[in-house]
Parts: structure tokens; sequence; C-alpha cells
């Protein structure tokens, strides 16, 4: 179970390893982009604001991991929550996207 901390607060949000570290990718190019954007997930609902201010950040991420190794990133995941990302809603920590069975 990994966390992430938001801002000044010490209250961590717990998510766990393999899906924290998709949308850390997201938050790290938005973050290297210099762009605004929101982070929200289910159960709790809960939503967190980004906004650099004169090109600096200004709240601080962290994020934690349990496990030492990160786990393979599932591509077509991280492009679905950077598809969220740029969208008005803003960046949804939705569940995996799987490719679909051909055949």
């Amino acid at each position: 179970m990994g966390t992430t901390l938001y801002g000044a607060g010490t209250d961590a949000i717990h998510i766990d390893d393999r899906a924290l570290a998709h949308p850390k990718v997201v938050v790290a190019t938005k973050l290297r982009r210099n762009e605004s954007f929101t982070l929200s997930w289910r159960h709790p609902r809960t939503s967190l604001a980004y906004a650099p201010q004169s090109g600096y950040p200004s709240i601080p991420f962290r994020f934690t991991f349990e496990e030492p190794e990160a786990p393979e990133l599932n591509v077509k995941w991280v492009e679905e929550l950077m598809h969220s990302a740029n969208s008005a809603g803003g960046t949804q920590l939705i569940d995996e996207v799987l490719d679909s069975p051909t055949g």
C-alpha cells in the first residue's frame, strides 16, 4: 500500500502501489510542464488541486511506495489518466485499463 502526501498536511492518502505508480507519472509530467491539474479518486472521494505560482511549484507532493521495486507500468492506463488530466474534469484515478482480448 503506497501513500502520497500533499502540501503541509500530515494526512497520508493510501493507494495501492500499482495504482499509485500510474498517476505519479501523470503528476510528474504535469509538474514538469508547469501545468495546473486536479487529481481525484473514489473511496473516500477526494480531490487535490495544484496550480503553479510564478513558475515554481507551490504545493509539494510526496509519493511513498511499500514495495522497493517499481511495478511495470501499463502504458494504456497512463495514457487514459493523461487524457483525463487534460480534460475539464481533471485527472480521475480510474480502474486499470486492460487491453481487450482480440479474436
